[in-house]
């Protein structure tokens, strides 16, 4: 088997209209308008795609709720990480700054689901 791509992540959430709110306003994610047999909303960012899913009762359970990093998470790359950051505390969204140095945080969205935001150097030739 060769896998070449990753298509999609799952992502459970209890708020459709809560989690839209957070995954199409704050991180300002591009929804793609699909028609769903469930509840649930997708949401395209480059090949990849967020797939929102409602559950009554998701449970995000932290191994280490000390160290957001070392839990599932999903990690998404901004060119300037100080505007995220802006942009997250202005809206009230929990942050906690990578402890190993590197320019990336974590939040978590409405249902406590975990997101990465790391500044990439772009590399110069």
């Amino acid at each position: 088997m060769e896998i070449n791509q990753c298509l999609h992540v799952a992502v459970l959430v209890s708020d459709l209209e809560k989690a839209e709110h957070f995954y199409g306003n704050i991180l300002g994610l591009y929804k793609v308008e699909r028609e769903l047999r469930f509840p649930g909303a997708w949401y395209q960012v480059g090949q990849f795609q967020i797939h929102l899913m409602v559950n009554p009762n998701p449970r995000v359970d932290l191994k280490n709720p000390e160290k957001w990093g070392r839990n599932p998470h999903i990690a998404f790359s901004v060119v300037n990480l100080d505007e995220a950051k802006e942009c997250l505390d202005a809206q009230g969204c929990p942050i906690q700054l990578s402890s190993s140095g590197r320019a990336a945080l974590f939040t978590r969205d409405p249902d406590g689901n975990i997101i990465e935001i790391s500044q990439i150097s772009q590399m110069t030739t």
